[in-house]
C-alpha cells in the first residue's frame, strides 16, 4: 500500500484483438471504465482515410443539430434537464434513428423560424403602414401651414410657393399639384438623412416627419428598434427619383400612401384587421415552437451524452489497425497491472452486448518503451499532485513527491502565513466548501476565479489549520496575543486579573526574566516590547534555516530511495553519499551550532556568544585564534574542546566530496563501456563442442539516472555531471539561503496585521457612546475589508506561491527529475466534462 502511494502503478502494453462486430461495444466499455490509454496504430495516415471516418462524419453533423437546437432552447430561457444518470453509448443501429429525430426537429424548427420571420416582417410592414398612415394624415390636416413654415426654413422653389398663393382646395389637396412619399427610417439616421435631402435637392422639397412612441421588433434579430415616420413634398419627376435613392441609400422603408383621407381611413382599418389576424397566427407559431422546444430541451443533454460517446468510440477505433482477412481489429494500449482483471471484464461485457460468440483476447507486450505515469489520486490528493504535476510529470516509477507534500506545502505556508486569526477564516471557508461541495458541484459555476478556490478546497482548508497552529506557536491573532499562561517575565506581570499599562517595554532577561520557557509559542509580553522585532528577527531566521536544511536533507534520502529501487548501485556511491557528506559537513553542522547556542549560552553569557555566521567564515578562511590569547574577543572564542579539528574534518570532507561527484562516476561509466564494448558486443556459444556462433547482444536499456541510448560519449557525461556537481553545491547554498523567505515573509504579514491594527481598527475602539459604536461599525467593515482582501488574498497568493517555489526547487529538485508524461485514458467522464466546459466558454 505504501509502494503505491509513493510511486506510479506499474503499467504494461496490452494488445487486444477485437471481432468487428463486437469492437464497438468492447469499446464503449473500455471508455466507461476509463483505465486505458490506446496508442495510434495509424499515425501516417490521414484523417479523412481512415476506416470510421464517415461514423465520425455523421456524429459531426448531428452535434451540428444539437447545437443548433441547444442555441433556439437557450434563446427562448427554457431550462434543459439535467439527464440524471450518464446513459450508455448507443448502438451503431441506434445513430439511424437519432439522425432522423435531429433532422426532423431541425427541420420543423427551420420552417416554424422560416415562417415567424415572414410572419414578423409582415407584421412590422403593417405596423409601420398603420403609423405611417396615422401621421400622415395629421400632416394633410396640417397642411394649410406648410408654405408658412417653407419661408421660414428658405425654401425657394417658385412651384411650391404656389401652394400657398393658390390655397388649398377642398379635401386637403393642394390647388398645385405636388407628389410626396411617406416611410420610416431608424431613429438615429434621421439627422443625417435630413441633411443629405437639403443638399441633394438644394432646399426643394419639404420634409416632415414623427417619431413613432412604441419599439418595433427586428424580425431578423429579434432586438427592439425606434423608428420615426416621414413625408416628403416635392414637385417633378426629378426630384422624386433623387429622393427615391436617397432613402434607398439610407435603407429608409416607403410606403404607399393615398391621397385622399377617405381612402386613408379605408386602408387603415384594413391595416388592422389584417394586424389582428397576424397576431392570432403569430401567437400560435410562437406556442408551436414552444413547445417543440420545450420536448427537445427534456433530452438535449442526454442526446449531446450519446452523441459525444458514439463519436468518442468511432474515433478510437480509428486508431486500431485492421487483420488481412478485415473480421479482426488490432489495438494497442497503456494500462495499470492492478486494472488488466477489469479490462477484461469490461472486454467480456462488450462482446456479450454485441452477441459475438469470438472472445476478445487480451495479451501483455513486451516493449523498451517508457510506459506513462499513473498515480491514483481522490478528491483529498488531487489538488497536491496537481501542484506536483504542474512542475513537471513524475518519470515512470520515479518516487512521488505529492504524499509528502501534502504535509509540507501547507506547514510551510503556515510557517510564512502565521496568524491563528487569519488562519481561522481560511480554515471555515475551506470547510464550508468542503462540507457544501455536492451542491455546489451541482450549481456548475464557470468563474475560473471560484473554480480555483473550490478545486484548492482541501489544500485551503489544511492550510488554515496549520496556520492556526503556527498562529499559536507565534502567539499571533490578528496582530494580537493571548495570554492564556501568563508570563514568565516578573517585572511586567500579565496575570489575567491584572490590566497592563499601554506604554511598550525592553525586555532585558538578565532584569526581570525568572521564569522557566513559556509553555506553549511565545510569552505574550513580547506584544509590549519595543525590542520584540529583534528577538523575533533572530527566532524565526533560525528557525527557517533549520526547518529548511530538514527538508533538504529529507529530499536526498529520498533520492536513496529512488537508486535502490532502480538497483542504481553507482548513483548511490557516487551522488547520493558525497550530497549527504556534503551538505550534513556544512548545513547539518550550521543547524548543530544553532540548536547548541540556544541550550549552551543563556542571557548572562550573551554578551560573549559566538556568532554562527562568523564561525562558518572562519571555518573555511580556517581562521582560529589560539586560546592563550586573550586580547581576542570574546566571539572568536572556541566553542568546545576540539572544535579546530572536528571543523578541520569537516571542511575537508566537504571539499573532498566535489571532486568525489564530478570525476568517479564518469570514470566508472567509462570504464564499463570499454568492457562492455571489449567482452559483450557478441557472445560466442559453443554448439557440439568445437562450433561457435556469433549472438548480437543489444545494449542493455539504462537505467534511472544513466545517461545515453547506446551510443555512449564521454565528454558529454562529463559535462552533464559537471553541471550536476555544480548545480547541487552551489545549490545548497542559494536553496538554504532561499528558505529565509520563511523569516521574511512571517514578518511582514506580521508587521502588516498590526499596522492594520493600529491605524484602522484603533480609531474606532477609541470613539465613546452612540457615536462611537456607529463608527466603530463602519471602522469594522473597513478593516474586515482589508483583511480578507490584503491579509487573507493578497499575503496569502503570495505566501502560496513561495511555498510553490520553495517544493519545486529547493525541495522537488534533491531527488525529482520530472521527465515522464501522464496517463491519459480513454475515458467518456473525462471527454464531457472537456465538451461541457468548451460548450460553457462558447456560451460565455
Amino acid at each position: 500500500m505504501v509502494e503505491h502511494m509513493m510511486r506510479s502503478d506499474l503499467m504494461s502494453l496490452c494488445q487486444l484483438f477485437l471481432q468487428s462486430e463486437a469492437a464497438y461495444n468492447c469499446v464503449a466499455e473500455l471508455g466507461e471504465l476509463g483505465l486505458t490509454q490506446f496508442r495510434d496504430l495509424n499515425p501516417d495516415v490521414n484523417a479523412f482515410q481512415r476506416k470510421f471516418v464517415n461514423e465520425v462524419r455523421r456524429c459531426d453533423e448531428m452535434e451540428r443539430k444539437l447545437r443548433y437546437l441547444e442555441k433556439e432552447i437557450r434563446r427562448d430561457g427554457i431550462p434543459m434537464l439535467d439527464i440524471g444518470d450518464n446513459p450508455e453509448a448507443p448502438q451503431p443501429r441506434e445513430m439511424i434513428d437519432l439522425e432522423a429525430t435531429y433532422e426532423k426537429l431541425e427541420n420543423e424548427l427551420k420552417e416554424v423560424n422560416t415562417n415567424a420571420e415572414a410572419l414578423k416582417k409582415t407584421y412590422l410592414e403593417l405596423s409601420e403602414l398603420r403609423h405611417i398612415l396615422k401621421k400622415t394624415q395629421q400632416f394633410f390636416d396640417e397642411v394649410s401651414d406648410i408654405p408658412i413654415q417653407m419661408q421660414d426654413s428658405g425654401y425657394q422653389d417658385e412651384n411650391i410657393q404656389l401652394l400657398g398663393e393658390e390655397g388649398l382646395r377642398a379635401g386637403g389637396q393642394p390647388a398645385l399639384k405636388l407628389g410626396f412619399v411617406a416611410g420610416v427610417i431608424l431613429r438615429e439616421r434621421l439627422p443625417s438623412f435630413e441633411r443629405m435631402l437639403w443638399r441633394v435637392c438644394r432646399g426643394n422639397v419639404f420634409l416632415r416627419q414623427a417619431e413613432i412612441d412604441t419599439p418595433l421588433e427586428d424580425p431578423h434579430t429579434g432586438d427592439n428598434v425606434y423608428k420615426s415616420v416621414f413625408i416628403i413634398f416635392f414637385q417633378g419627376e426629378q426630384l422624386k427619383s433623387r429622393v427615391k435613392k436617397i432613402c434607398e441609400g439610407f435603407r429608409a422603408t416607403l410606403y404607399p400612401c393615398p391621397e385622399t383621407p377617405s381612402d386613408r381611413r379605408e386602408m387603415i382599418s384594413g391595416v388592422v384587421s389584417r394586424i389582428e389576424d397576424l397576431n392570432t397566427v403569430l401567437s400560435q407559431t410562437t406556442e408551436h415552437r414552444h413547445r417543440v422546444l420545450v420536448a427537445a430541451a427534456k433530452n438535449i443533454k442526454n442526446w449531446f451524452v450519446k452523441v459525444r460517446k458514439i463519436k468518442a468510440v468511432y474515433h478510437t477505433l480509428n486508431m486500431f489497425n485492421l487483420d488481412v482477412t478485415q473480421k479482426c481489429l488490432i489495438a494497442e494500449c497503456w494500462a495499470a497491472n492492478d486494472d488488466l482483471e477489469r479490462i477484461q471484464m469490461a472486454l467480456k461485457r462488450g462482446t456479450e452486448r454485441s452477441g459475438s460468440t469470438v472472445p476478445s483476447i487480451l495479451n501483455k507486450m513486451d516493449t523498451q518503451e517508457v510506459p506513462p505515469t499513473f498515480n491514483r489520486t481522490n478528491k483529498v490528493t488531487r489538488g497536491f499532485q496537481a501542484i506536483v504535476d504542474a512542475y513537471g510529470v513524475a518519470t515512470y516509477r520515479e518516487m512521488n513527491p505529492a504524499p509528502f507534500t501534502m504535509i509540507t506545502f501547507p506547514f510551510l505556508f503556515a510557517v510564512m502565513f502565521g496568524d491563528a486569526g487569519h488562519g481561522l477564516i481560511m480554515t471555515l471557508f475551506g470547510l464550508w466548501m468542503v462540507l457544501k461541495e455536492r451542491n455546489l458541484i451541482q450549481q456548475k459555476s464557470t468563474n475560473e476565479i471560484w473554480l480555483t478556490f473550490f478545486n484548492g478546497r482541501y489544500i485551503i482548508l489544511m492550510m488554515g489549520c496549520f496556520s492556526i497552529y503556527t498562529g499559536f506557536i507565534y502567539n499571533d491573532i490578528f496582530s494580537k496575543s493571548l495570554n492564556i499562561f501568563g508570563s514568565s517575565w516578573s517585572a511586567v506581570s500579565l496575570n489575567k486579573s491584572k490590566s497592563y499599562p499601554h506604554e511598550h517595554y525592553i525586555l532585558d532577561p538578565q532584569v526581570n526574566y525568572d521564569g522557566g520557557p513559556y509553555f506553549f509559542g511565545l510569552d505574550p509580553v513580547w506584544q509590549l516590547s519595543e525590542n520584540k522585532i529583534l528577538f523575533l528577527n533572530s527566532y524565526k531566521m533560525k528557525l527557517s534555516v533549520i526547518l529548511g536544511v530538514g527538508q533538504m536533507f529529507f529530499g536526498v534520502m529520498l533520492s536513496l530511495w529512488n537508486h535502490k529501487y532502480f538497483q542504481n548501485r553507482l548513483n548511490i556511491i557516487c551522488e547520493f553519499i558525497p550530497q549527504v557528506i556534503f551538505l550534513l559537513s556544512i548545513f547539518g553542522y550550521m543547524n548543530l551550532m544553532i540548536v547548541v547556542k540556544w541550550l549552551k549560552y543563556d542571557s548572562r553569557e550573551s554578551g560573549c556568544a559566538p556568532s554562527i555566521l562568523i564561525n562558518l567564515i572562519n571555518m573555511f578562511l580556517y581562521k582560529y585564534v589560539d586560546d592563550d590569547d586573550k586580547t581576542s574577543a570574546c566571539y572568536l572564542k572556541d566553542w568546545y574542546a576540539g572544535q579546530k579539528f572536528f571543523q578541520t574534518v569537516l571542511l575537508l570532507a566537504s571539499l573532498g566530496c566535489i571532486p568525489w561527484m564530478l570525476f568517479v562516476k564518469p570514470y566508472i561509466l567509462m570504464k564499463q563501456h570499454e568492457l562492455r564494448m571489449r567482452f559483450h558486443s557478441t557472445n560466442e556459444v559453443l554448439v557440439d563442442g568445437d562450433t561457435s556462433i556469433q549472438i548480437e547482444q543489444p545494449p542493455p536499456p539504462s537505467a534511472h539516472g544513466d545517461h545515453g541510448d547506446g551510443q555512449f560519449d564521454v565528454q558529454e557525461v562529463f559535462i552533464h555531471q559537471a553541471i550536476h556537481t555544480i548545480e547541487y553545491c552551489l545549490g545548497s547554498i542559494s536553496h538554504t539561503a532561499s528558505y529565509l523567505r520563511l523569516w521574511a515573509l512571517s514578518l511582514a504579514h506580521a508587521q502588516l496585521s498590526e499596522v492594520l491594527w493600529s491605524m484602522v481598527m484603533r480609531i474606532g475602539l477609541n470613539g465613546n457612546g452612540i457615536f462611537g459604536g456607529i463608527v466603530m461599525f463602519f471602522i469594522f467593515g473597513f478593516w474586515a475589508f482589508l483583511t480578507v482582501s490584503v491579509l487573507l488574498l493578497m499575503e496569502g497568493l503570495s505566501a502560496f506561491l513561495h511555498a510553490l517555489r520553495l517544493h519545486w526547487v529547493e525541495f522537488q529538485s534533491k531527488f525529482y527529475s520530472g521527465m515522464g508524461y501522464s496517463f491519459q485514458p480513454f475515458s467518456f467522464e473525462v471527454i464531457l466534462e472537456l465538451a461541457a466546459q468548451e460548450s460553457t466558454t462558447e456560451t460565455n
